[in-house]
């Protein structure tokens, strides 16, 4: 027999000599016992059954060995939403919620009055950004591209989950977007994307949590983690309108280089460099008006 609260004091001390987060053992027990966090520590002298404490004791020591907590209990919060993940899709970041806060706050400004905005999501992933920002903005198009068809599949399921109406394309960046540009003559608004951008010989210094567990393709970018922002840029040309935004999720200390890609190839762009909250620069925002 054991309480909520020697579980998860067990748990703690397990996972702090192991190096791991202590928090992750209440995530993991709320998973468990299907409960909120007010409810768990509201029931802190409940009995667990013998069949919980055997399962919760697994998935913590799953975590020491490494699996995630996302992949452990399926799922990742991302702006007030649940996100399905797994090994197939990069884990949502709490750094990449405040790019999309900077999109809906730019695209107020930018598209003020404009019925219908068409957004595109390079890299979808698990279809975090396209789908929040679907569900937060209803004048977004939304298209999402991703070359994995693992990805996308799990992409559309949290779509549907969450019901936001997204279209899914499987291609290699902004490919499927030329091909409809070519046969449609349509074009993008917004371009939004989070490129694997971890240059090549930093993957192995990565915690095991990452580079065992979450798909090298959705991570490495290249000898100086610049290549994709290369390719985007070079092919977006074609494919976006005179007024437009664009926004790049980088990694930190990657601003500068990323700013003047994009200037070399928008010399008439507004480029900004913005920063998350711990003060590391994580966003690059470009702005092309024609109205100026």
């Amino acid at each position: 027999m054991k309480y909520i609260f020697e579980a998860l004091n067990w748990a703690s001390s397990f996972l702090k000599e192991a190096g791991r987060d202590e928090n992750a053992g209440e995530l993991l027990l709320r998973h468990q016992v299907n409960m909120e966090r007010s409810t768990l520590l509201s029931n802190l002298r409940m009995v667990l059954s013998d069949e919980q404490i055997l399962a919760f004791e697994k998935s913590v020591k799953a975590h020491v060995d490494g699996v995630p907590v996302q992949h452990l209990i399926g799922y990742e919060e991302f702006y007030g939403r649940r996100f399905k993940v797994n090994k197939e899709v990069l884990i949502p970041r709490p750094e990449t919620e405040e790019l999309v806060e900077g999109i809906l706050v730019r695209a107020r400004d930018l598209f003020k009055g404009q019925d219908q905005i068409e957004l595109v999501d390079i890299g979808t992933g698990s279809g975090a950004i396209a789908i929040t920002l679907s569900l937060e903005n209803h004048s977004f198009v939304v298209r999402a591209v991703d070359i994995a068809a693992e990805s996308i599949e799990v992409a559309r399921e949290n779509a549907t989950l969450l019901g936001a109406d997204v279209e899914f394309l499987h291609g290699d960046l902004l490919e499927p977007i030329t091909y409809q540009k070519v046969a449609t003559g349509r074009k993008i608004d917004i371009l939004v994307s989070n490129p694997p951008y971890i240059p090549d010989w930093e993957i192995e210094t990565l915690s095991t949590v990452v580079k065992d567990y979450e798909p090298l393709r959705a991570l490495a970018g290249g000898e100086d983690g610049l290549d994709f922002y290369r390719r985007i840029i070079t092919d977006m040309k074609e494919v976006v309108n005179p007024t437009a935004l664009i926004a790049f999720e980088i990694g930190a200390g990657q601003g500068e280089d990323v700013k003047h890609l994009l200037q070399q190839a928008f010399p008439e762009a507004e480029v900004e460099i913005a920063y998350d909250i711990n003060g590391k620069d994580r966003m690059v925002f470009g702005v092309l008006d024609s109205r100026n």
